[in-house]
């Protein structure tokens, strides 16, 4: 159309609020602790939207169209929006949510229930983990494996539980220990038992010592029973110069504040420092005859008998009571050549030994003398 005369034109201009409002996330994919990620607020209005706003949750964290985080952490993580504004309205932007990946951290066990474990108690252990994703769990006891996943239970818990524990927490990202936790599983009294010292023969006047042996937890206390009678206290029992007053049997108790346990009975038998009558020594050296065979066993019987028919004299020829009455009665020199060539089998040697042993401690009238009517070291040997 040509306008001839005057023509009059209407310019319309339209102004919107923002709309199509979103957000992109640079880089795109898995999101990393220590990445750095941009956020970008895209808005299509008219006049262009000057004021953004980005808002985590209900906080608001940026005021421009770019929001840029250096080093981004678990912190971090959430979801975000932004808000376009312009003179003729304003539109948020739908939420996005940052994932932020990361190692395990804040590792640590706990332990149910608290408190005192007793033995045949139930026990749980948990292992207390932060990453993602969700970590792998792995349970050592000492450097052995013994358990996986994040609960570790334990039926029925015996002392053979006891120990340090740990778990392994492990994603993609990384692994992390727990700092060790110990199980001090308590019990009863338990392989009770006594020991003697010196074992073997005891004789009037030595010294002996009673041990109890006690497995328990906490430490048991300990008390010592002659017969039905408490003779003593504690893990040791010392007997300094025994008598024949402390023949018999003893047994100990231990004891703690989950239960007792008594051991099995031990008999001392005292060896008295005594005469032997001529029957007696007669007796033995014919049981000594029987196993020496009959010229031999005779013999040993023979010199018993004789020593022990001399005994008197040869004290009496002692001046010093603290002179060896051993060689004072010069056993060798009076016995025939059968005493040096006398055969002994090697199995016999032990008990003629004990026999002889036995025998031959006497006592004098005068009690500072001891002497021996026999000698048995040559069995010894």
């Amino acid at each position: 159309m040509i306008c001839l005369t005057a023509c009059h034109f209407t310019l319309f201009i339209f102004t919107d609020p923002p709309r199509s409002v979103s957000v992109s996330i640079s880089p795109s994919g898995v999101i990393v602790e220590g990445d750095s990620v941009t956020l970008n607020c895209i808005s299509d209005s008219n006049p262009p939207a000057l004021n953004f706003s980005w808002i985590k949750g209900g906080t608001i964290e940026g005021s421009r169209r770019i929001y840029n985080i250096s080093k981004i952490s678990s912190d971090d993580s959430g979801e975000y929006k932004c808000k376009s504004i312009n003179e003729h309205g304003e539109k948020y932007s739908d939420a996005v949510t940052l994932n932020i990946m990361y190692s395990p951290r804040s590792v640590s066990v706990s332990i149910s229930p608290s408190g005192v474990i007793v033995e045949g108690d139930s026990v749980t252990l948990n292992c207390i983990s932060d990453s993602n994703p969700p970590a792998e769990i792995s349970w050592f006891k000492g450097g052995t494996i013994v358990e996986s996943g994040r609960i570790f239970s334990i039926s029925k818990i015996s002392s053979d539980d006891s120990g340090e524990y740990k778990c392994k927490s492990i994603n993609k990202y990384g692994g992390k220990y727990s700092d060790t936790v110990t199980l001090n599983v308590m019990y009863s009294p338990r392989g009770v038992s006594v020991s003697i010292s010196p074992s073997g023969v005891i004789v009037e006047g030595d010294s002996v010592t009673l041990n109890c042996i006690s497995d328990s937890n906490p430490p048991a206390e300990i008390s010592w029973i002659k017969g039905g009678t408490i003779v003593g206290s504690g893990r040791i029992y010392n007997i300094s110069k025994i008598s024949s007053n402390d023949s018999g049997e003893y047994k100990c108790k231990s004891i703690n504040e989950h239960g007792e346990k008594y051991s099995d009975t031990v008999t001392l038998n005292i060896m008295s420092v005594r005469c032997f009558s001529s029957v007696t020594v007669g007796v033995v050296g014919v049981a000594v005859g029987v196993l020496l065979g009959g010229a031999s066993g005779a013999f040993v019987m023979y010199i018993c008998l004789t020593k022990r028919m001399n005994r008197r004299s040869a004290m009496k020829e002692i001046s010093d009571p603290n002179e060896d009455t051993y060689t004072a009665l010069d056993l060798k020199s009076t016995t025939s050549d059968l005493y040096d060539t006398l055969t002994v089998s090697e199995t016999s040697k032990p008990l003629i030994a004990d026999l002889l042993n036995y025998i031959c401690f006497s006592k004098h009238e005068n009690p500072s003398v001891s002497v021996r009517t026999c000698s048995s070291s040559q069995y010894n040997q």
